[in-house]
């Protein structure tokens, strides 16, 4: 299903790669979500397209809907496994918007209970100055 990739530096791309040590959770027929190798926390996986493409806006149709049902089902496994208390899931497209390998994939990342001080704001936090604003917990 994967094919390799041979990105502009020369390198492979890592996830056209079936590389030893990959956790996968779950596998369809346009993609696979894994378990993160670096994770952010706790449960943390990806869900990456097999077809190889950097921009979120390049997916097909056939591939938006069966990735976004593999976040689901991954979720599912997340909160078995890690019980967490919420989700931030994101997509970096571009070098700007922090991409660092040109290939598509969707980061769900669970938070937990005072992980953080102040979790207002969540995903506006990729730009600092923007996130904060006033917080009211229950």
């Amino acid at each position: 299903m994967l094919e390799q990739t041979v990105l502009a530096d020369g390198e492979e791309c890592r996830f056209c790669l079936s590389k030893p040590g990959r956790r996968n959770m779950i596998w369809g027929k346009y993609g696979f979500a894994a378990w993160d190798r670096h994770p952010a926390s706790p449960g943390h996986f990806l869900v990456v397209p097999y077809r190889h493409f950097s921009d979120y806006f390049d997916i097909t149709d056939e591939e938006r809907e069966e990735l976004w049902q593999l976040v689901a089902a991954g979720k599912k496994m997340a909160d078995a496994e890690y019980h967490p208390d919420g989700y931030n899931i994101g997509i970096n497209v571009g070098l700007w918007a922090g991409q660092s390998i040109p290939h598509l994939h969707i980061h769900v990342i669970p938070r937990y209970k005072g992980d953080v001080e102040n979790p207002k704001g969540g995903v506006r936090g990729v730009i600092p100055h923007n996130k904060l604003y006033e917080f009211k917990p229950d």
